[in-house]
């Protein structure tokens, strides 16, 4: 099987849901709910081995031909690797719809919410590192026609980036409660109270969630009933 095809097939089912004509509920994830359920959630959902076309992308074994950037990471620390890809909607042409998707080598940090205030000068790294290989590819586009964004809930859990150009038009994914600004994230950590270990999984975070997404129908609505 090629990794362009499973790494389309791991997500399909997700946009399906996603997608699909459905209810949706505003929701919020308190640090608790995060710990007792959503956590185990997202282990479940790594457990299922979809996660194999980006292992198989870091580790160098498929679509290196697509890669537009390789970097070892703030001070080449172990694990600090990233890589950025064309974003498999994108059709590569119309860069006013520009996608590209860096994906972080460490595979210990699943989603926003394994962030910590230690890493925010990673994160500033990688930002910089991301913009400046995307105005060297596509020298029309300039830093400023650029945003950077993280998804939560994100479709697969292993921590990535957006990078997409300001005129894509927004998606339910771009949203208020689902994309979040990878300079908002930063602020929010560098301005959060206490040690380096103070983090993302310390805070309530409020999104909306389709009623058919597993996220409302194993978890949120059941502690909605009491169940």
């Amino acid at each position: 099987m090629s990794t362009i095809w499973e790494r389309t097939i791991s997500t399909v089912d997700q946009h399906i849901k996603k997608y699909s004509p459905q209810g949706v509920r505003v929701v919020t994830e308190t640090p608790d709910v995060y710990k007792d359920h959503v956590r185990p959630y997202m282990q479940k959902k790594r457990d299922e081995g979809r996660l194999n076309w980006v292992f198989n992308i870091i580790e160098g074994r498929t679509e290196q031909e697509d890669v537009i950037l390789r970097d070892s990471g703030e001070g080449a620390k172990p694990d600090d690797g990233f890589l950025m890809l064309p974003d498999l909607n994108w059709d590569r042409k119309t860069l006013s719809s520009l996608h590209l998707l860096g994906l972080v080598e460490r595979r210990d940090i699943w989603s926003l919410r394994d962030l910590k205030k230690s890493h925010v000068g990673w994160l500033k790294h990688m930002r910089e590192k991301l913009l400046e290989a995307t105005v060297k590819v596509y020298p029309s586009v300039e830093k400023d026609q650029l945003k950077l964004y993280i998804h939560y809930q994100p479709t697969y859990y292993h921590f990535h980036i957006h990078i997409v150009h300001v005129l894509l038009e927004p998606t339910g994914t771009q949203a208020t409660g689902k994309a979040i600004g990878l300079e908002n994230l930063i602020s929010q950590l560098e301005t959060m109270a206490g040690d380096g270990d103070r983090g993302m999984a310390d805070v309530s975070l409020t999104y909306s969630i389709g009623e058919a997404n597993e996220l409302w129908t194993e978890i949120f609505k059941p502690l909605l009933k009491g169940v």
